[in-house]
C-alpha cells in the first residue's frame, strides 16, 4: 500500500527529478513486466528528458519514431523552461487533490490528464514558434490517444489539475489562469455562431465540475465554482457557486476558499 509523503511547494526541479528517479528504480524491481517501459526513463539525464521520453512513447505514430519526437519534445522543453517549471505545478496539484495519486511518478507515468497538458504545453510553443502543422498534428495524437481534444493555441496556466481527462474540450482562444481543477467531460468551447475571441477566460481558482459546458466569450471569476453538468452562457462573478442549465449563482462564498483545492462538488 502506497502512503503519501508530503514534500513542500519548494521542491526544485532537480529534487523532482531525483524522487521519480528513486521510484522508477523501485518500480523496474517490482514489475519487470514494464522493464522495457521504465528503462528510458531510468536511464534519463534529467526531468525533461524523462517527460520527453515518456511522452514520445505514449504519442508517437506510425512512421514517426519514438527517438525522433523525443528530441523534439526535449528541444522544446529544454527551450522553453516555463513548461518543465509548469509540469512540476501540475504533478503538485494531482498529488495534492486528487486522492488516486500516490506519488509525482505516478502522475507523470499513468495520468492521461497530465500527460495531455504537457504534451499541449509543447504544441503551444510549437505553434508559436511558427510550426502549426506540426503543432496541430500533436494536437491531434493528444486527442486520438489520450483524450483530451485541446486546440494548441489555447492558453494555459500553472498548477492544472485536469482530473481524468476523457471528454475534456478546450477551444482555441480559451485562457486558463493558474491553480484551476478541471473534471472529466467538460467543454470550454465556442456558442458555434462567433468568431475570433470566442472562447471561455477561467480565472484562478477555479473548480470546473463533471459534464459542465461553458461556452463563449465569458469569464469564470476568480476563486468559483461551476456545478456539475451546468451550462454557463453569462459571466460567473467570483467566489461564487453557479449551477444549472442555464447557470445560475447558488451560492457566495469567503475569498479565502480556492474550489480548485478543496475539491468540494457540494452545492
Amino acid at each position: 500500500m502506497f502512503m503519501k509523503l508530503k514534500t513542500t511547494h519548494e521542491n526544485t526541479r532537480q529534487s523532482m527529478f531525483k524522487m521519480c528517479l528513486t521510484e522508477v528504480s523501485q518500480l523496474r524491481a517490482r514489475e519487470p513486466i514494464l522493464n522495457s517501459v521504465l528503462a528510458p526513463l531510468a536511464e534519463a539525464p534529467s526531468l525533461e528528458w524523462m517527460l520527453a521520453r515518456h511522452l514520445s512513447a505514449v504519442l508517437h505514430a506510425p512512421g514517426v519514431e519514438i527517438p525522433t519526437l523525443s528530441e523534439l519534445f526535449a528541444d522544446v522543453l529544454h527551450s522553453h523552461p516555463s513548461i518543465p517549471n509548469a509540469a512540476i505545478a501540475d504533478l503538485e496539484a494531482a498529488y495534492d487533490r486528487d486522492p488516486a495519486c500516490t506519488s509525482y511518478f505516478h502522475a507523470l507515468f499513468n495520468f492521461k490528464g497530465f500527460q495531455a497538458v504537457q504534451a499541449h504545453r509543447i504544441a503551444h510553443h510549437l505553434l508559436k514558434d511558427g510550426r502549426a502543422e506540426l503543432a496541430s498534428w500533436l494536437a491531434n495524437r493528444v486527442s486520438l490517444v489520450l483524450g483530451p481534444d485541446i486546440h494548441p493555441a489555447a492558453s494555459i496556466g500553472r498548477g492544472l489539475l485536469l482530473d481524468h481527462g476523457a471528454g475534456v474540450v478546450i477551444g482555441e482562444t480559451t485562457v486558463i489562469d493558474d491553480n484551476v481543477s478541471i473534471m472529466q467531460n467538460v467543454t470550454l468551447g465556442g456558442t458555434g455562431n462567433e468568431v475570433g475571441d470566442r472562447h471561455p477566460k477561467i480565472a484562478q481558482g477555479v473548480l470546473i465540475g463533471t459534464g459542465a459546458k461553458v461556452l463563449g466569450n465569458v469569464t469564470i471569476g476568480a476563486m468559483s465554482k461551476v456545478a456539475a453538468g451546468s451550462v454557463v452562457l453569462k459571466n460567473v462573478p467570483p467566489n461564487a457557486t453557479v449551477a444549472g442549465i442555464p447557470a445560475k449563482v447558488v451560492r457566495w462564498h469567503r475569498a479565502s476558499q480556492m474550489p480548485s483545492q478543496r475539491m468540494d462538488q457540494q452545492i
